[in-house]
């Protein structure tokens, strides 16, 4: 038995799994040959780690033409200037070889800085997660080359139903609970969720762990977990019971024992709410505050039944 009380606060558990912190798919700037991949899936890397090249010759000979015009506009330019001072050139002469030493001066620094992107490197301390090309292989501009992702995270998603979308508000609160790591509940705060549903499938949230010792415990991306979610009931005057509480009958409808005062009990109908946790659900009506429900043993009663009440 159990004496009835007011909700306040619901748990929910949702299926859930740690996400990368840091992810992302490298590309080149400018087309080319692959010459190279250095590293394997799975492969930790530093910061600044070669991913991958291009073969440069290409470049290195645009880089060659670009010096060459730039180092001939730049002297020209250098003479014009020595020009106009004894006034031997026109100011309109001076003002465009000016401009053809900043265009020159231009193309050859990018030609320079598209050198330099025929490397890709780490962006931050990772793990390559995939390879999408081949050595050889000629790729385009954007192409995605090599994914990593941070291998230590503290995110985690889940999905909600439609129907849990209400009770996120400032008041939640979030525990997880992995799967290697059974017993350690985890705190974590709300970090955002989608309001949109497009597939129907139910509402991405992103949580952000709050609590997580490195040194301990490492949460990698991919771990599976259990988020509980709690949060104020909705239905201010609803009460909460054990799902054992309920009584349904193949006759139909939701029961419940209740204990009168000369401990015989009485069947009441009552309507039910949502589950939540484990083990129970919203009473939205039929249950008073301070009623004895009985939770075991429920079809074995009959109306006035005298029960006695165990003591632990």
């Amino acid at each position: 038995m159990v004496v009835a009380s007011r909700a306040g606060f619901i748990d929910k558990d949702f299926a859930g799994m740690a996400t990368p912190d840091d992810a992302v798919n490298l590309a080149f700037k400018v087309p080319g040959q692959v010459l190279d991949i250095p590293v394997s899936e799975g492969e930790s890397v530093q910061k600044g780690t070669l991913l991958a090249e291009l073969d440069p010759r290409d470049i290195r000979l645009q880089v060659s033409a670009d010096r060459s015009a730039f180092e001939q506009a730049r002297s020209q330019f250098t003479r014009m200037e020595r020009l106009l001072q004894h006034e031997a050139v026109s100011r309109q002469e001076y003002e465009a070889a000016r401009t053809r030493y900043a265009q020159a001066q231009s193309a050859y620094q990018n030609s320079l800085d598209m050198l330099k992107e025929t490397k890709l490197r780490a962006p931050f301390a990772s793990v390559v997660e995939r390879k999408y090309v081949d050595n050889y292989e000629r790729v385009q501009a954007g192409q995605t080359i090599v994914r990593v992702v941070n291998p230590v995270t503290t995110t985690v998603k889940f999905t909600l139903p439609e129907s849990g979308l209400p009770l996120l508000s400032d008041s939640t609160s979030f525990r997880v609970e992995f799967d290697n790591y059974r017993g350690v509940q985890f705190t974590a705060r709300l970090k955002e969720y989608v309001k949109t549903s497009s597939d129907a499938s139910g509402f991405p949230v992103t949580l952000t762990l709050t609590n997580v010792d490195p040194a301990r415990y490492r949460i990698s991306p991919g771990m599976s977990c259990v988020v509980t979610m709690q949060s104020a009931d909705p239905a201010p005057d609803a009460v909460s019971l054990p799902i054992s509480a309920i009584y349904a009958p193949t006759s139909g409808g939701d029961y419940v024992w209740i204990v009168g005062r000369d401990d015989r009990v009485e069947r009441r109908n009552v309507t039910l709410g949502e589950l939540y946790g484990r083990n129970r659900v919203i009473v939205s009506s039929g249950v008073e505050p301070g009623d004895r429900v009985i939770t075991a043993g429920v079809y074995q009663l009959q109306e006035g039944d005298r029960v006695r009440i165990m003591k632990q």
